[in-house]
Protein backbone atom coordinates (compact mmCIF):
# COMPACT_ATOMS: atom_id res chain seq x y z
CA UNK A 1 0.00 0.00 0.00
CA UNK A 2 2.74 2.46 0.98
CA UNK A 3 4.53 1.86 -2.35
CA UNK A 4 1.66 3.73 -4.01
CA UNK A 5 2.09 6.76 -1.76
CA UNK A 6 4.85 9.19 -0.84
CA UNK A 7 5.74 10.16 2.73
CA UNK A 8 6.05 13.88 3.45
CA UNK A 9 7.06 15.20 6.84
CA UNK A 10 4.76 17.90 8.18
CA UNK A 11 3.29 19.31 11.37
CA UNK A 12 -0.17 20.36 12.44
CA UNK A 13 0.20 23.63 14.33
CA UNK A 14 -2.28 25.94 16.01
CA UNK A 15 -1.55 29.61 15.63
CA UNK A 16 -3.97 31.91 17.45
CA UNK A 17 -7.52 30.96 16.49
CA UNK A 18 -6.48 29.07 13.33
CA UNK A 19 -4.79 25.77 12.62
CA UNK A 20 -2.53 24.94 9.71
CA UNK A 21 -0.27 22.38 8.08
CA UNK A 22 3.41 23.38 8.32
CA UNK A 23 5.78 21.86 5.76
CA UNK A 24 9.46 22.53 5.15
CA UNK A 25 10.05 23.76 1.60
CA UNK A 26 12.59 21.03 0.81
CA UNK A 27 9.89 18.38 1.41
CA UNK A 28 7.98 19.61 -1.63
CA UNK A 29 8.52 19.39 -5.41
CA UNK A 30 10.24 22.38 -7.03
CA UNK A 31 7.75 22.57 -9.91
CA UNK A 32 4.91 24.88 -8.76
CA UNK A 33 2.12 22.85 -10.41
CA UNK A 34 3.35 19.55 -9.00
CA UNK A 35 3.89 21.19 -5.61
CA UNK A 36 0.27 22.40 -5.52
CA UNK A 37 -0.99 18.98 -6.63
CA UNK A 38 0.84 17.41 -3.70
CA UNK A 39 -0.37 20.05 -1.25
CA UNK A 40 -4.00 19.70 -2.34
CA UNK A 41 -3.65 15.96 -1.72
CA UNK A 42 -2.21 16.64 1.75
CA UNK A 43 -5.29 18.70 2.61
CA UNK A 44 -7.81 16.46 0.86
CA UNK A 45 -8.97 19.23 -1.48
CA UNK A 46 -11.14 19.83 -3.36
CA UNK A 47 -13.77 18.38 -1.02
CA UNK A 48 -15.84 20.40 1.44
CA UNK A 49 -15.24 17.68 4.07
CA UNK A 50 -11.55 17.23 3.17
CA UNK A 51 -12.17 13.67 4.31
CA UNK A 52 -9.15 12.20 2.47
CA UNK A 53 -6.60 14.62 3.90
CA UNK A 54 -5.49 16.67 6.89
CA UNK A 55 -7.69 19.71 6.25
CA UNK A 56 -10.27 20.45 8.94
CA UNK A 57 -13.20 21.22 6.60
CA UNK A 58 -13.24 24.87 7.71
CA UNK A 59 -11.61 27.98 6.26
CA UNK A 60 -9.82 28.49 9.60
CA UNK A 61 -8.18 25.06 9.43
CA UNK A 62 -7.49 24.79 5.68
CA UNK A 63 -4.32 26.84 5.93
CA UNK A 64 -0.78 26.17 4.75
CA UNK A 65 2.64 27.38 5.90
CA UNK A 66 5.73 26.56 3.84
CA UNK A 67 8.89 27.23 5.85
CA UNK A 68 12.53 27.53 4.78
CA UNK A 69 15.77 29.12 6.00
CA UNK A 70 15.72 32.74 4.86
CA UNK A 71 17.22 33.38 1.45
CA UNK A 72 18.40 36.87 2.50
CA UNK A 73 20.21 38.34 5.50
CA UNK A 74 17.19 40.48 6.41
CA UNK A 75 15.43 37.70 8.29
CA UNK A 76 15.85 34.29 9.90
CA UNK A 77 13.19 32.26 8.10
CA UNK A 78 11.09 32.44 4.95
CA UNK A 79 7.36 31.81 5.36
CA UNK A 80 4.93 31.34 2.49
CA UNK A 81 1.24 31.28 3.36
CA UNK A 82 -1.42 29.52 1.32
CA UNK A 83 -5.19 29.48 1.82
CA UNK A 84 -6.29 26.09 0.52
CA UNK A 85 -9.72 26.05 -1.08
CA UNK A 86 -12.12 23.31 -0.05
CA UNK A 87 -14.40 23.73 -3.05
CA UNK A 88 -11.79 24.03 -5.83
CA UNK A 89 -8.35 22.69 -6.71
CA UNK A 90 -6.83 26.07 -5.84
CA UNK A 91 -4.36 27.52 -3.31
CA UNK A 92 -4.42 31.30 -2.86
CA UNK A 93 -0.93 32.67 -2.16
CA UNK A 94 -2.02 36.29 -2.55
CA UNK A 95 -2.12 37.30 1.11
CA UNK A 96 -1.24 36.16 4.59
CA UNK A 97 -2.82 34.75 7.74
CA UNK A 98 -1.70 36.47 10.91
CA UNK A 99 -2.88 33.69 13.20
CA UNK A 100 -0.79 31.15 11.32
CA UNK A 101 2.07 33.68 11.25
CA UNK A 102 2.03 33.73 15.04
CA UNK A 103 3.13 30.07 15.07
CA UNK A 104 6.01 30.46 12.61
CA UNK A 105 8.50 31.78 15.18
CA UNK A 106 7.91 28.94 17.62
CA UNK A 107 8.05 26.39 14.79
CA UNK A 108 11.39 27.85 13.67
CA UNK A 109 12.76 27.49 17.21
CA UNK A 110 11.48 23.92 17.60
CA UNK A 111 12.91 22.87 14.21
CA UNK A 112 16.33 24.38 14.99
CA UNK A 113 16.13 27.04 12.26
CA UNK A 114 17.06 29.75 14.78
CA UNK A 115 19.16 29.54 17.91
CA UNK A 116 16.97 29.30 20.99
CA UNK A 117 17.60 32.14 23.46
CA UNK A 118 15.87 32.18 26.84
CA UNK A 119 13.61 33.68 28.03
CA UNK A 120 12.62 35.23 24.66
CA UNK A 121 13.90 34.48 21.17
CA UNK A 122 13.48 37.12 18.48
CA UNK A 123 12.58 35.59 15.11
CA UNK A 124 12.58 37.74 11.98
CA UNK A 125 10.14 36.22 9.51
CA UNK A 126 10.18 37.14 5.83
CA UNK A 127 6.64 37.01 4.48
CA UNK A 128 7.43 35.81 0.96
CA UNK A 129 3.91 36.62 -0.25
CA UNK A 130 4.57 40.35 0.23
CA UNK A 131 8.35 40.47 0.86
CA UNK A 132 7.86 42.20 4.21
CA UNK A 133 9.35 41.38 7.61
CA UNK A 134 7.31 40.28 10.61
CA UNK A 135 9.14 40.15 13.94
CA UNK A 136 8.02 37.58 16.51
CA UNK A 137 9.12 37.55 20.14
CA UNK A 138 8.80 33.92 21.22
CA UNK A 139 8.96 32.78 24.86
CA UNK A 140 11.44 29.89 25.15
CA UNK A 141 11.93 27.27 27.90
CA UNK A 142 14.60 24.54 27.81
CA UNK A 143 15.50 25.31 24.21
CA UNK A 144 11.95 24.96 22.87
CA UNK A 145 9.07 27.34 22.26
CA UNK A 146 7.12 27.73 25.49
CA UNK A 147 3.57 26.42 25.54
CA UNK A 148 2.44 26.98 29.12
CA UNK A 149 1.45 30.50 30.14
CA UNK A 150 -1.36 32.61 31.54
CA UNK A 151 -2.32 34.52 28.38
CA UNK A 152 -5.83 33.83 27.08
CA UNK A 153 -7.20 34.69 23.65
CA UNK A 154 -10.92 34.48 22.93
CA UNK A 155 -11.68 31.67 20.52
CA UNK A 156 -9.11 29.26 22.02
CA UNK A 157 -9.73 27.17 25.17
CA UNK A 158 -7.40 27.68 28.12
CA UNK A 159 -4.25 29.78 28.25
CA UNK A 160 -0.76 29.72 26.75
CA UNK A 161 2.59 31.48 26.47
CA UNK A 162 2.20 35.03 25.18
CA UNK A 163 3.77 35.66 21.75
CA UNK A 164 4.25 39.28 20.69
CA UNK A 165 4.17 40.17 16.99
CA UNK A 166 5.39 43.44 15.47
CA UNK A 167 3.52 44.03 12.18
CA UNK A 168 4.66 47.60 11.48
CA UNK A 169 6.75 46.64 8.41
CA UNK A 170 3.80 44.97 6.65
CA UNK A 171 1.81 48.15 5.92
CA UNK A 172 1.25 48.58 2.19
CA UNK A 173 2.69 45.12 1.52
CA UNK A 174 0.05 44.11 -1.03
CA UNK A 175 -0.41 47.28 -3.08
CA UNK A 176 2.48 49.47 -1.96
CA UNK A 177 0.09 51.94 -0.35
CA UNK A 178 -1.64 51.90 3.05
CA UNK A 179 -4.64 53.47 1.28
CA UNK A 180 -4.80 51.67 -2.09
CA UNK A 181 -7.35 54.14 -3.48
CA UNK A 182 -5.43 57.13 -2.02
CA UNK A 183 -8.55 58.03 -0.04
CA UNK A 184 -9.63 57.37 3.54
CA UNK A 185 -13.13 56.72 2.25
CA UNK A 186 -14.68 55.75 -1.09
CA UNK A 187 -18.18 55.43 -2.50
CA UNK A 188 -18.99 52.15 -4.24
CA UNK A 189 -22.18 52.17 -6.30
CA UNK A 190 -24.12 48.93 -6.74
CA UNK A 191 -27.47 48.84 -8.57
CA UNK A 192 -28.19 52.50 -7.94
CA UNK A 193 -27.23 52.52 -4.28
CA UNK A 194 -24.07 54.06 -2.80
CA UNK A 195 -22.01 52.31 -0.15
CA UNK A 196 -19.38 54.14 1.89
CA UNK A 197 -16.26 52.00 2.36
CA UNK A 198 -12.64 52.32 3.43
CA UNK A 199 -9.90 50.21 1.84
CA UNK A 200 -6.74 49.65 3.89
CA UNK A 201 -3.60 47.64 3.08
CA UNK A 202 -1.85 46.61 6.31
CA UNK A 203 -1.19 43.00 7.22
CA UNK A 204 -3.65 42.15 4.46
CA UNK A 205 -5.90 44.30 2.34
CA UNK A 206 -9.36 44.87 3.85
CA UNK A 207 -12.60 46.63 2.93
CA UNK A 208 -14.52 48.24 5.80
CA UNK A 209 -18.21 49.10 5.79
CA UNK A 210 -20.59 50.11 8.57
CA UNK A 211 -23.09 47.39 9.50
CA UNK A 212 -26.05 49.74 9.07
CA UNK A 213 -25.21 50.12 5.36
CA UNK A 214 -25.99 46.41 4.97
CA UNK A 215 -29.08 46.44 7.17
CA UNK A 216 -27.27 44.77 10.07
CA UNK A 217 -26.84 45.58 13.76
CA UNK A 218 -23.25 44.36 13.67
CA UNK A 219 -23.59 41.83 16.49
CA UNK A 220 -25.03 39.00 14.38
CA UNK A 221 -23.49 35.52 14.57
CA UNK A 222 -21.60 34.02 11.60
CA UNK A 223 -24.53 31.69 10.85
CA UNK A 224 -27.02 34.56 10.89
CA UNK A 225 -25.01 36.58 8.38
CA UNK A 226 -24.18 33.66 6.09
CA UNK A 227 -27.83 32.52 6.07
CA UNK A 228 -28.87 35.61 4.07
CA UNK A 229 -27.72 34.64 0.55
CA UNK A 230 -28.84 37.95 -0.99
CA UNK A 231 -26.76 39.95 1.47
CA UNK A 232 -23.75 37.66 0.96
CA UNK A 233 -24.02 38.23 -2.79
CA UNK A 234 -24.15 42.00 -2.22
CA UNK A 235 -21.06 41.78 0.00
CA UNK A 236 -19.15 39.89 -2.69
CA UNK A 237 -20.34 42.42 -5.28
CA UNK A 238 -18.99 45.34 -3.22
CA UNK A 239 -15.74 43.45 -2.58
CA UNK A 240 -15.46 42.72 -6.29
CA UNK A 241 -16.02 46.36 -7.19
CA UNK A 242 -13.17 47.32 -4.83
CA UNK A 243 -10.94 44.72 -6.51
CA UNK A 244 -11.73 46.26 -9.88
CA UNK A 245 -11.21 49.81 -8.56
CA UNK A 246 -7.76 48.93 -7.22
CA UNK A 247 -6.69 47.05 -10.34
CA UNK A 248 -6.67 43.57 -8.80
CA UNK A 249 -9.11 42.36 -11.47
CA UNK A 250 -10.53 43.78 -14.69
CA UNK A 251 -14.18 43.21 -13.70
CA UNK A 252 -15.85 42.68 -10.33
CA UNK A 253 -17.14 39.26 -11.41
CA UNK A 254 -13.54 37.96 -11.60
CA UNK A 255 -12.76 38.64 -7.92
CA UNK A 256 -14.26 35.41 -6.55
CA UNK A 257 -12.08 33.35 -8.91
CA UNK A 258 -8.88 35.41 -9.14
CA UNK A 259 -8.52 36.70 -5.57
CA UNK A 260 -11.01 34.97 -3.22
CA UNK A 261 -8.82 35.31 -0.11
CA UNK A 262 -8.30 39.04 -0.15
CA UNK A 263 -9.29 41.74 0.31
CA UNK A 264 -11.05 40.78 3.51
CA UNK A 265 -14.48 42.31 4.05
CA UNK A 266 -15.12 43.74 7.53
CA UNK A 267 -18.56 44.79 8.77
CA UNK A 268 -17.93 47.27 11.59
CA UNK A 269 -20.12 49.03 14.14
CA UNK A 270 -20.00 50.88 17.43
CA UNK A 271 -19.09 49.10 20.66
CA UNK A 272 -21.96 47.59 22.62
CA UNK A 273 -22.66 44.83 25.09
CA UNK A 274 -23.84 41.59 23.47
CA UNK A 275 -23.64 37.81 23.63
CA UNK A 276 -21.28 35.86 21.35
CA UNK A 277 -22.32 32.69 19.57
CA UNK A 278 -20.01 30.62 21.81
CA UNK A 279 -21.60 31.83 25.07
CA UNK A 280 -19.04 34.56 25.81
CA UNK A 281 -20.75 37.78 26.91
CA UNK A 282 -19.13 41.10 25.99
CA UNK A 283 -20.04 43.65 28.63
CA UNK A 284 -20.85 47.29 27.93
CA UNK A 285 -17.59 49.27 27.86
CA UNK A 286 -15.39 46.18 27.42
CA UNK A 287 -14.59 46.87 23.75
CA UNK A 288 -13.94 49.91 21.56
CA UNK A 289 -15.74 48.63 18.45
CA UNK A 290 -17.49 45.60 16.96
CA UNK A 291 -16.58 43.77 13.76
CA UNK A 292 -17.60 40.77 11.70
CA UNK A 293 -15.14 39.74 8.99
CA UNK A 294 -15.68 37.69 5.83
CA UNK A 295 -13.01 35.92 3.79
CA UNK A 296 -13.17 33.14 1.21
CA UNK A 297 -16.93 33.65 1.17
CA UNK A 298 -17.33 32.70 4.84
CA UNK A 299 -17.68 34.61 8.09
CA UNK A 300 -14.66 34.30 10.39
CA UNK A 301 -15.72 32.72 13.68
CA UNK A 302 -13.23 34.89 15.56
CA UNK A 303 -10.98 37.56 13.97
CA UNK A 304 -7.91 37.18 11.75
CA UNK A 305 -4.67 38.76 12.95
CA UNK A 306 -3.97 40.40 9.59
CA UNK A 307 -7.54 41.70 9.65
CA UNK A 308 -6.77 43.06 13.11
CA UNK A 309 -3.68 44.83 11.73
CA UNK A 310 -5.78 46.42 8.99
CA UNK A 311 -8.53 47.38 11.45
CA UNK A 312 -6.06 48.89 13.92
CA UNK A 313 -4.53 50.91 11.10
CA UNK A 314 -7.90 52.12 9.80
CA UNK A 315 -8.82 53.15 13.34
CA UNK A 316 -6.01 55.76 13.31
CA UNK A 317 -6.73 57.25 9.86
CA UNK A 318 -9.05 60.29 10.11
CA UNK A 319 -12.06 60.02 7.85
CA UNK A 320 -12.05 56.25 7.57
CA UNK A 321 -15.18 54.22 8.32
CA UNK A 322 -13.50 52.72 11.38
CA UNK A 323 -12.10 56.02 12.67
CA UNK A 324 -15.50 57.69 12.47
CA UNK A 325 -17.32 55.11 14.62
CA UNK A 326 -14.83 55.20 17.52
CA UNK A 327 -15.51 57.25 20.64
CA UNK A 328 -13.32 60.21 21.66
CA UNK A 329 -11.90 58.09 24.50
CA UNK A 330 -10.92 55.33 22.06
CA UNK A 331 -9.03 57.84 19.90
CA UNK A 332 -6.91 58.84 22.88
CA UNK A 333 -5.61 55.28 23.44
CA UNK A 334 -3.04 53.23 21.52
CA UNK A 335 -4.82 50.05 22.65
CA UNK A 336 -7.79 48.96 20.55
CA UNK A 337 -10.20 46.23 21.69
CA UNK A 338 -12.17 44.73 18.80
CA UNK A 339 -15.25 42.66 19.63
CA UNK A 340 -15.68 39.69 17.26
CA UNK A 341 -18.02 36.66 17.12
CA UNK A 342 -16.02 34.73 19.76
CA UNK A 343 -14.96 37.57 22.08
CA UNK A 344 -12.35 40.34 21.93
CA UNK A 345 -8.93 40.74 20.32
CA UNK A 346 -6.51 43.42 21.52
CA UNK A 347 -4.00 45.38 19.46
CA UNK A 348 -1.83 48.46 19.87
CA UNK A 349 -1.44 50.84 16.95
CA UNK A 350 0.07 54.20 16.11
CA UNK A 351 -0.14 55.95 12.74
CA UNK A 352 1.39 59.24 11.64
CA UNK A 353 1.31 61.37 8.48
CA UNK A 354 4.64 62.44 7.01
CA UNK A 355 4.78 64.60 3.88
CA UNK A 356 1.18 63.71 3.19
CA UNK A 357 1.91 59.97 3.32
CA UNK A 358 0.54 57.66 6.00
CA UNK A 359 3.17 55.84 8.04
CA UNK A 360 2.33 52.94 10.36
CA UNK A 361 4.67 53.39 13.32
CA UNK A 362 3.40 50.62 15.57
CA UNK A 363 1.18 47.57 15.28
CA UNK A 364 1.42 45.08 18.12
CA UNK A 365 -0.58 41.84 18.30
CA UNK A 366 -0.51 39.15 21.00
CA UNK A 367 -1.20 35.46 20.37
CA UNK A 368 -0.57 31.95 21.65
CA UNK A 369 0.46 28.95 19.55
CA UNK A 370 1.60 25.37 19.84
CA UNK A 371 2.61 22.37 17.76
CA UNK A 372 -0.07 19.67 17.88
CA UNK A 373 1.46 16.94 15.72
CA UNK A 374 4.75 16.31 13.97
CA UNK A 375 5.05 13.32 11.67
CA UNK A 376 4.41 12.09 8.15
CA UNK A 377 1.46 12.43 5.81
CA UNK A 378 0.94 9.92 3.03
CA UNK A 379 0.26 11.40 -0.41
CA UNK A 380 -1.00 9.46 -3.42
CA UNK A 381 1.60 9.12 -6.17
Amino acid sequence: MHSQMNMIRCAIVRGGTSKGIFIMENELPEDPKERDRVLLSVFGSPDIRQIDGLGGADVLTSKLAIIAPCSTKEADVDYTFGQVSMEKAFIDYGGNCGNISSAVGGFAVDMGLVRAVEPVTTVRIRLTNTNRILTAFVPVVNGKAAVKGDYHIDGVPGTGAKITLDWSDTAGGITGNVLPTNKACDIISVEGRDYRVSVVDAGNMAVFIHAAQLGLKGTETPDQIEADSDRMRLIERIRGEVCAKTGMVRHWREAAEVTPFQPFFAIVSEACGHACFNGRVIEEGESHMTSRLIFMGHMHKAYPVTGTVATATAARIPGSVVYDLLSDAAHEEQLLRIAHPSGIIETESQVSVRDGKISVDKIGIYRTARMIMDGYVYVRT
